[in-house]
């Protein structure tokens, strides 16, 4: 059976991401098929996407390897998504669902109340969830698109320190929800420009690991054609 490319695709980026492929280390087709248990076509075929997408270069003499962002270039998706999430949260207002609503409530909810008792070491994972529903719920899927491929950037080049206030937070996010929920866009957008730009000043750059250039990739028993293939 042919695994899909876009399959192999989300694996390789969840592992640079993860940094099982360090920033300047080299990405051979044959290593990567042994590791994700794949032909070499669909390997390549990742690639080309991972390049598009930024991830990858290729380099004369060396071929596919893991990029390696400026701190301009990484400076740069900050910036874009404080533009982006703000029209994200806008066009939500306009083109929600009543599931979407369900949804993002639920999350809103369940974020206050671990917020209030102090039990937050999930709320990272709930707020990215948060976000994603709400682009989502927008309708759009070229912003959907592009939010996506920011937040795996943002989360391979940026470390996010636990923020002093997740009460507030929450409360902001339920704020959002209310705008989204009345179809009120300027209010939903005014509001998660502010809620984007605080969050902002909590993401840290990741500095390079020790000896991330040309180190080869290791091979492990991480396949793309079992159950647990990553989503």
């Amino acid at each position: 059976m042919r695994i899909p490319a876009h399959s192999v695709c989300t694996a390789i980026r969840d592992d640079i991401v993860a940094g099982v492929h360090q920033r300047g280390s080299r990405l051979t087709e044959e290593l990567l098929a042994r590791r994700y248990g794949v032909s070499r076509v669909p390997v390549r075929e990742a690639l080309r996407t991972l390049e598009a997408e930024g991830f990858v270069v290729t380099r004369r003499h060396a071929g596919a390897c893991v990029a390696e962002p400026t701190e301009r270039e990484a400076a740069d998706l900050l910036e874009i998504r404080l533009l982006l999430e703000p029209l994200g949260a806008a066009r939500a207002a306009q083109r929600r669902t009543e599931a979407h609503l369900k949804v993002l409530r639920g999350l809103v909810r369940l974020g206050q109340a671990r917020a209030r008792r102090g039990t937050g070491e999930d709320l990272r994972s709930l707020d990215g969830w948060f976000h994603e529903t709400l682009v989502q719920a927008s309708g759009s899927p070229a912003l959907i698109a592009m939010l996506t491929q920011l937040r795996h950037k943002i989360a391979w080049l940026y470390a996010v320190e636990a923020p002093a206030g997740a009460v507030e937070l929450w409360a902001g996010h339920g704020a959002i929800v209310d705008a989204v929920a009345r179809g009120d866009s300027e209010r939903a957008r005014a509001l998660m420009a502010a809620h984007t730009e605080r969050s902002t000043a909590a993401h840290r750059l990741r500095p390079p690991a020790a000896g991330e250039r040309t180190d080869p990739v290791r091979i492990s028993q991480h396949r793309v054609n079992t159950p647990s293939l990553p989503n």
